[in-house]
């Protein structure tokens, strides 16, 4: 396996050194559109958002509450924030559905020397894990278009044990207001956390500010 390649990420957060490898973007954009259904493939998963760095250090900020329990990433593509919630002490199964992110994670485990994520593909809109395996689930940057927030909320409802919780970080896009919305059809409760401006990894000059909001199963 090459040390470094042009595409990886090197970055510092909460108190560790990350290499994260991604794919050649210009490629995955080349096989996508020889897809049929092109449109469920945008290689969303193949950057470090802002949201995950959030998400990352709210992880950090909760390291006591996850050592140890059955948590879950939801959409976990490169695999940046399953990684630190086991390298924090989590139990972490993590889950996306596009084969090739998971590639990618399993490569991200070895060069971080972070062992131990069950990693599973699987849609949430055809769950497979069992029901209710999960003391706490989080997500980065997952509300890209309305038809996702009716299967999301379903995911999460049925994921979370009695009495779990959620964390959602995401940029503050007015999409994500259709999952809030609907929530409470699948018995859930939400509030926000915390907001704050989070630096891109990417080429890009103003911060960007991430909500975290909590999803809490009665």
């Amino acid at each position: 396996m090459e040390a470094y390649t042009p595409f990886d990420r090197i970055f510092q957060s909460c108190g560790n050194i990350w290499h994260i490898r991604r794919a050649d973007m210009d490629k995955l954009w080349e096989q996508m559109t020889e897809q049929e259904s092109a449109e469920d493939h945008i290689p969303y998963w193949n950057e470090i958002w802002p949201s995950s760095l959030a998400l990352a250090g709210w992880l950090a900020e909760m390291q006591d509450d996850i050592q140890g329990k059955k948590c879950l990433d939801m959409g976990c593509g490169l695999g940046f924030t399953a990684l630190l919630g086991k390298w924090l002490g989590a139990d972490v199964t993590a889950m996306d559905y596009e084969p090739k992110a998971l590639e990618y994670a399993k490569i991200n485990e070895f060069l971080n020397g972070i062992p131990g994520v069950e990693w599973v593909v699987e849609d949430w809109r055809r769950p497979a894990l069992p029901a209710e395996s999960f003391d706490r689930i989080w997500a980065g940057d997952v509300m890209y278009e309305e038809g996702f927030a009716q299967p999301i909320a379903a995911y999460i409802a049925s994921m979370l044990k009695s009495g779990g919780k959620a964390w959602i970080a995401e940029p503050r896009r007015e999409i994500f207001h259709h999952l809030l919305d609907i929530l409470h059809e699948h018995h859930l409760s939400y509030k926000l956390i915390c907001y704050l401006p989070i630096s891109p990894l990417t080429e890009q000059e103003m911060p960007v500010t991430v909500n975290i909001w909590q999803i809490a199963k009665a």
